[in-house]
């Protein structure tokens, strides 16, 4: 199939605007944002102001840190995003929990097991019976990984032996062992795949797109690392060879050591790329939009010996990307995929993107060093590309601009024409204006926020992915502002 055969992605199928918010940062009751109520309300604020796609990112089960890029499942939804609201409507939960603890969250998903199994009625039943076959192909392995996990609380590398190689007389006695912990799991699932069908419907009769996040790589101590290990470059005991990451950057003077085990990309050739297969699968059940964390990593990708504590001594390696992408083209058709494609990109990588049309990335924060010929600056966007004031991993934009010195600053204002509005408003208003057929704002900027309210600094382990905002925080008058602004440029 040539290039030119190949249709543009439906993703960006006009000018379209968006807002760049975690679910975990809605406001309202628990120890985070959720599927429930102020989803909606979120969906009801953007379609008021002109937005037509909401982006969040990944929405995998966290890891201790609670990093969204670090999931125990490349399938599974977390389960702190479960909503309380609906099940105590269901009548499988009595009472909302006094405590905004996840513990308290947890207790509260237990209960509704609990009562789910004595009053749910036959049609209720039948509903996560057919959940539970349709998604067979991920939930198996994931609710007994889970179940095994939550019990020994060890990563799965450290487990007896039988247990960690996956011997079916081992696996055999968790299941009945675990058999009560692993259906509730499974019920765990249902919610919050029924609850997303919800809101992706209500997303979608309000003209609002779900835009999702995907690492490239998945977390070590995960369900699918633990269930196919041939498909990663791991030692006989399950502990990585070589790990992920990337070298020295914008961020990061000594490179940045992800962890995450690499992928065997021969071994996935010759299975037919069925782990991404199935993955992109769920993926699309979910998502309208699909960015891909790191794409530069599907045409060779930074290998780090696992002994080695920083990133700085790795090497580039050949991966498969033309051909995954290739058997994805002939699976789904075209990909609604966005490629993040930030940094040192080489033409390699830039071919492998424009081949299958996946848009890149333009960052407004990185356009201001270097001069006229900065990629990022607006008058070098393509229209195949989605442009953003920042992203998660960036300061807020009036964070940004406060921390510049004066003569950046000064260049900063002469390029957006002196504008009388306070920022980050002349750089949200230079997104919207770009050629980028897709501009995404993050709340952040549209609240007027510092960099107190960053999301995430990469490179640290403190302090990253809790920031919520409230309604309070919301100025009268932003949804008819942001409209009118939508209006003037196009989106």
């Amino acid at each position: 199939m040539t290039t030119e055969s190949r249709s543009p992605p439906a993703s960006l199928d006009r000018r379209r605007a968006g807002v760049l918010l975690h679910l975990t940062s809605l406001p309202g009751r628990g120890p985070c944002g959720s599927l429930g109520p102020e989803a909606h309300a979120f969906i009801d604020f953007l379609a008021d102001s002109g937005m037509s796609v909401w982006q969040m990112l990944p929405v995998g089960p966290t890891l201790s840190e609670r990093s969204p890029y670090q999931n125990s499942s490349a399938h599974a939804g977390e389960p702190l995003l479960i909503a309380l609201e609906p099940l105590v409507e269901a009548g499988w939960l009595d009472d909302l929990p006094v405590d905004d603890t996840e513990a308290a969250k947890i207790e509260a998903l237990s209960l509704a097991w609990a009562g789910f199994q004595a009053r749910a009625n036959e049609a209720e039943r039948a509903a996560l019976a057919a959940f539970s076959a349709e998604n067979r192909y991920w939930l198996a392995d994931y609710a007994l990984f889970r179940a095994i996990h939550d019990d020994r609380r060890q990563g799965w590398w450290q487990w007896p032996a039988g247990l960690r190689d996956r011997k079916p007389q081992s696996l055999g006695r968790a299941r009945s062992r675990l058999a009560a912990r692993i259906d509730a799991i499974i019920f765990e699932q249902f919610l919050f795949f029924r609850q997303w069908a919800w809101l992706r419907e209500y997303a979608t009769a309000r003209g609002i797109k779900l835009f999702g996040d995907m690492p490239i790589f998945v977390a070590h101590d995960s369900a699918e690392v633990w269930a196919r290990p041939q498909d990663f470059d791991l030692h006989p005991d399950g502990s990585p060879r070589v790990v992920a990451g990337v070298p020295p950057d914008y961020f990061s003077a000594t490179g940045q050591r992800w962890g995450n085990p690499l992928y065997r990309w021969d071994r996935m050739e010759a299975e037919g790329f069925r782990f991404w297969l199935d993955r992109i699968r769920t993926q699309l059940r979910l998502f309208d939009l699909i960015r891909i964390d790191h794409f530069r990593g599907f045409e060779a990708y930074w290998e780090i010996p696992a002994t080695e504590e920083h990133a700085i001594h790795g090497r580039w390696v050949q991966a498969l990307g033309d051909e995954l992408f290739e058997r994805l083209h002939q699976r789904f058709g075209p990909l609604p995929l966005i490629a993040e494609d930030l940094g040192v990109i080489t033409p390699e990588v830039e071919a492998l993107r424009r081949k299958y049309r996946f848009p890149g990335m333009k960052i407004l924060q990185f356009a201001f060093d270097g001069g006229a010929g900065n990629p990022y600056l607006p008058f070098h966007h393509d229209r195949d590309a989605v442009v953003y004031t920042g992203t998660h991993d960036n300061d807020t934009s009036l964070g940004w601009y406060l921390s510049l010195d004066a003569a950046v600053q000064a260049y900063v204002d002469e390029y957006l024409g002196h504008s009388a509005e306070p920022m980050p408003w002349p750089l949200v208003r230079a997104a919207l204006a770009s050629r980028a057929t897709l501009a995404v704002l993050p709340m952040q900027d549209l609240l007027e926020l510092d960099g107190v309210h960053r999301m995430n600094v990469p490179g640290t382990a403190e302090g990253n992915w809790t920031w919520r905002f409230v309604w309070d925080m919301v100025p009268e008058g932003l949804s008819q502002k942001v409209r009118r602004m939508v209006e003037i440029y196009g989106r």
